[in-house]
């Protein structure tokens, strides 16, 4: 059969299935409703339903090893013995279920820390190299992977596995000047995986090494020539196509001559670098370039006429024989497909890509390279002329929105006091304890409370009986606080199904579907709302609720929002405009939804940012511009409140210590930031930069269904306060509440209100002098 000349990939499939069947499966193992060779089966039928799939799409390298039952990275980790010792126990325990203690923690362990991959959504779980840690191959995933597919479905996959020099730069616990070292005994346990993958008959092997899309030192390139030389003089007949995505790389000349068969490059998210680097140096004729042509990261159709003007201009400078078209990255971070959403209106709908429709795309661009234009102009020409119709409908603008973002084009929001000042007024106003307590919002969604919204959205439900019964979870949930003995309440967001998705349902501008889940971490999934049009607050969103659980006690209750930054990041957003448009629109709705709370009576408003740093651009030379509009934003939604009305915001997953200046450009009056799992590093970073605001380090791991004990809090406390002010420190978990259960929620609770009071009468009496 005569080869095609240009053929078509996929990086990476969404794991989750097209109705969350791979979530479903793990939270009923670890319900203990089925057994562990239960989930094995029922993942391995979703896994071979997928692959079969993309087979019948037309694709031609299927990657296999990119499946997980909780994440890759944790994946490579395990596969080459990085398990953290305090999950070493003599308790006999499966491979599955130590797997899952890293990601989840148990009751004598806590989880290992999760944190952003790279400028996503999605976490992963962080590797931990400790120092008598030998690596070494405990099973070769890809292989069993790739041996799956070949057997059980004639597939002759393209196996992927995370490289060796990104690992290990995205890993924990060692000291700088031991990396070299590290790589160089881990590289012959990837060699031995790529040999036994070549001896098993894989014509490509993926090596994803995102890392190299940022900003590499001299020394890291010197490093990296090194290990791909190992890599070819260990396995020389293997072919190997080292991916990268996320944004262009640097060192263009220096990458695409690593001694490697196939360079993959992200042509979506480079700004135009690759290309124009493409054009410039050419590329070399003895490897082929699989570029990635397909947006991975939001689900608009694409322009075929754009996208193949672009591909003409690539084949230009490579022959066809030397290219693979393919996603920018890896499908992981759209939804599976549009032919389940029914409801959707056809004009959104004919406009909508999620992973199957990209893998159709991609398909027809292979056909339309190999068989010539004429065989695709007609599908181009449909596709077109949909993307043309649906940006110019009318009822996606709004030129109230419009002209109110205009008035801002030359304006700085800021508060009427500054910090220092402020701080006076609201103590005086709140009288709250040193060290107060609180949490960070939301409380245990119980499988009663998602019953009672699936009703009530199916309309089996009445809008006066389902209000009466979020009243009564809330009444509940604000006495159940007040026995704790919490400072600061938070009505418990029972009538929120997800904290973007909320808030977009009652914007104007935003669309939802059905099944447009993405996994976050683990079995977290998202449904990110669609941003379609122009963003604009009808009516008030959240003050009936608020004002309703206010009325129930006399400490303060926090408003709640999700904040611009977060609503856009989690969003997929339009692409007719700038994306710092798009975050004013969100700003100046939310901006008027803060003003409604303080006007019933709301002077403690929390206004979430935990994705600002996951939208933090790879390369230092974008991330200014990205911070200054961040905190313009944010400003801009909280910045019209009178003195006395305390902001909040909540930040979580990431690393905050080059950031920290912008934490405190926001003008947050308080902020919480996730440290549980990285306690003490992120407090090391407070003893670099002197933070003056209020600021709450979770003091435990909300994502771990483990009950934290008083005395390990109170060391978490005590720690913090060794660099921060006990005036400006406040109490708190790391993260809301939601996913936990009622009990080990109280349990958990009642540790932390017994820390912070054991901690706050020692400082009593310090301050005091006693």
């Amino acid at each position: 059969m005569k080869r095609k000349k240009t053929i078509s990939s996929n990086i990476g499939y969404p794991r989750i299935g097209e109705k969350r069947e791979w979530k479903k499966a793990l939270e009923s193992f670890w319900k203990e409703e089925i057994t562990e060779n239960a989930l094995i089966e029922e993942l391995e039928t979703l896994r071979l339903k997928d692959l079969q799939k993309q087979k019948n799409l037309g694709i031609d390298l299927i990657p296999v090893g990119d499946f997980s039952y909780y994440d890759h990275v944790l994946d490579t980790a395990v596969m080459f013995g990085f398990i953290p010792r305090r999950f070493l126990t003599s308790e006999k325990k499966s491979h599955l279920q130590t797997y899952f203690d890293i990601a989840r923690g148990n009751k004598d362990a806590i989880a290992s820390e999760m944190t952003k991959w790279f400028n996503t959504n999605y976490h992963y779980i962080v590797p931990e190299i400790e120092e008598d840690t030998e690596p070494q191959l405990t099973e070769n995933r890809p292989l069993h992977y790739y041996l799956e597919a070949k057997e059980k479905l004639g597939i002759n996959a393209k196996p992927v596995l995370l490289g060796p020099f990104t690992f290990l730069k995205l890993a924990k616990g060692y000291e700088q000047e031991e990396f070299k070292s590290l790589l160089d005994t881990l590289v012959p346990l990837y060699i031995q995986v790529l040999q036994e993958l070549d001896n098993a008959g894989a014509e490509w092997i993926q090596i994803d090494e995102p890392i190299l899309s940022t900003n590499l030192t001299e020394t890291d390139l010197k490093q990296l020539k090194e290990v791909y030389q190992q890599v070819n003089n260990g396995c020389p007949e293997a072919k190997i196509l080292l991916q990268t995505y996320f944004e262009a790389v640097d060192h263009f000349e220096d990458i695409t001559s690593l001694p490697v068969q196939g360079i993959g490059l992200d042509f979506i998210h480079d700004d135009g670098v690759n290309l124009a680097s493409l054009k410039k140096f050419g590329f070399p004729k003895n490897k082929i370039l699989a570029a990635g042509l397909i947006n991975g990261r939001n689900v608009w159709r694409s322009d075929l006429k754009a996208t193949w003007n672009q591909l003409e201009t690539i084949r230009s400078k490579v022959s066809d024989d030397q290219l693979i078209i393919q996603p920018s990255c890896s499908l992981l971070h759209v939804p599976v497909t549009t032919s389940s959403e029914e409801e959707v209106e056809a004009p959104l709908k004919g406009v909508l890509a999620f992973a199957d429709q990209k893998l159709e795309e991609i398909s027809l661009l292979t056909n339309g390279v190999n068989n010539g234009r004429k065989y695709i102009d007609a599908d181009v020409e449909k596709q077109t002329k949909n993307l043309e119709s649906f940006w110019e409908l009318s009822h996606r603008r709004n030129t109230e929105v419009q002209a109110e973002v205009e008035t801002w084009h030359d304006k700085e929001p800021t508060r009427n006091l500054p910090f220092a000042e402020r701080q006076k007024v609201q103590q005086d106003y709140f009288n709250l304890p040193l060290l107060p307590t609180t949490t960070i919002g939301s409380l245990p969604q119980t499988n009663e409370i998602r019953q009672a919204r699936s009703r009530y959205r199916k309309g089996l439900q009445s809008p006066e009986t389902y209000e009466d019964f979020i009243k009564a979870k809330t009444s509940e949930w604000i006495d159940r606080q007040e026995e704790i003995g919490l400072d600061v309440l938070v009505h418990g967001e029972f009538e929120r199904n997800d904290m973007v998705e909320y808030f977009g349902e009652k914007l104007d501008g935003f669309a939802f579907l059905n099944y447009a889940w993405v996994q976050s971490y683990g079995s977290r999934c998202v449904k990110p709302p669609i941003i379609y049009g122009d963003v604009h607050l009808p009516e008030p969103m959240t003050v009936n609720e608020i004002i309703y659980a206010q009325s129930l006690t006399d400490k303060p209750v926090k408003g709640m929002l999700t904040g611009p930054i977060t609503i856009f990041n989690w969003s997929f957003v339009r692409e007719d405009i700038s994306p710092f448009e798009v975050t004013k629109q969100i700003a100046l709705a939310l901006n008027k939804e803060v003003q409604h709370l303080e006007k019933n009576g709301i002077h403690m408003i929390q206004v979430d940012e935990p994705a600002l740093r996951e939208g933090l651009p790879l390369k230092k030379n974008k991330q200014t511009q990205y911070l200054d509009e961040a905190v313009y934003a944010f400003k801009l939604s909280t910045s019209a409140v009178k003195n006395e009305t305390q902001v909040h915001t909540h930040m979580c997953y990431s690393e905050f210590g080059d950031i920290i200046h912008t934490i405190s450009r926001l003008d947050a009056d308080v902020i919480s930031i996730e440290a549980a799992r990285s306690h003490g590093e992120l407090i090391a970073d407070f003893e670099i930069f002197s933070y003056d605001k209020g600021i709450g380090l979770g003091v435990y791991d909300i994502h771990s269904p483990r009950i934290p004990n008083v005395e390990e809090m109170e060391k978490s406390i005590t720690r913090a306060l060794r660099v921060l002010d006990p005036h400006q420190f406040w109490v708190n978990p790391d993260c809301g509440l939601k996913t936990r259960g009622i009990e080990e929620t109280t349990a958990s609770l009642k540790n932390m209100v017994e820390a912070a009071r054991l901690v706050r009468e020692k400082q009593v009496s310090l301050i005091n002098g006693d």
